[in-house]
């Protein structure tokens, strides 16, 4: 299946669109995030989406995907995330301003929970490496069991 990330598709559009401030770049995000949704649904195979999906507004937009739908939560303890969301600041393209955002913006009740709409929840704990094989053949098991 395609995957299909957020900041893939920010990065790529950052070297073409103009991004002035914190507000455009958040705009941005909101547009990208329908684009990934939009080439998702329009997939004959499915695909795999990576955001950081906003619980009130993502909820009807995943709904509304075809197939089957599992959402995959990675969980850690927030100082874990902020570590590492501060340790990879000034790596990616400037738009997305990592060393500006507040840390409300970036972990709050929107993002610290999974969407969970109604379709199978898998919770990872990324506090420490994750058994990847084990991780797959789980989502392999639950999408085998999903089909009708």
């Amino acid at each position: 299946m395609p995957f299909i990330a957020k900041d893939m598709i920010k990065d790529a559009l950052f070297t073409t669109l103009p991004v002035a401030d914190v507000e455009a770049s958040r705009q941005l995000g909101r547009a990208f995030v329908a684009a990934m949704l939009a080439i998702a649904a329009a997939s004959p195979v499915g695909a795999v989406l990576e955001s950081n999906f906003y619980r009130s507004m993502a909820t009807d937009s995943l709904r509304q995907l075809p197939g089957v739908l599992i959402e995959v939560f990675c969980r850690c303890d927030r100082m874990v995330s902020h570590d590492r969301y501060r340790a990879r600041a000034g790596t990616r393209h400037a738009g997305h301003f990592d060393t500006v955002r507040a840390a409300e913006e970036l972990w709050n009740d929107e993002v610290a929970e999974p969407v969970a709409g109604g379709w199978p929840v898998l919770e990872v704990d990324t506090n420490q490496a994750v058994d990847l094989p084990a991780f797959v053949a789980l989502i392999k098991q639950m999408v085998g069991n999903s089909v009708p």
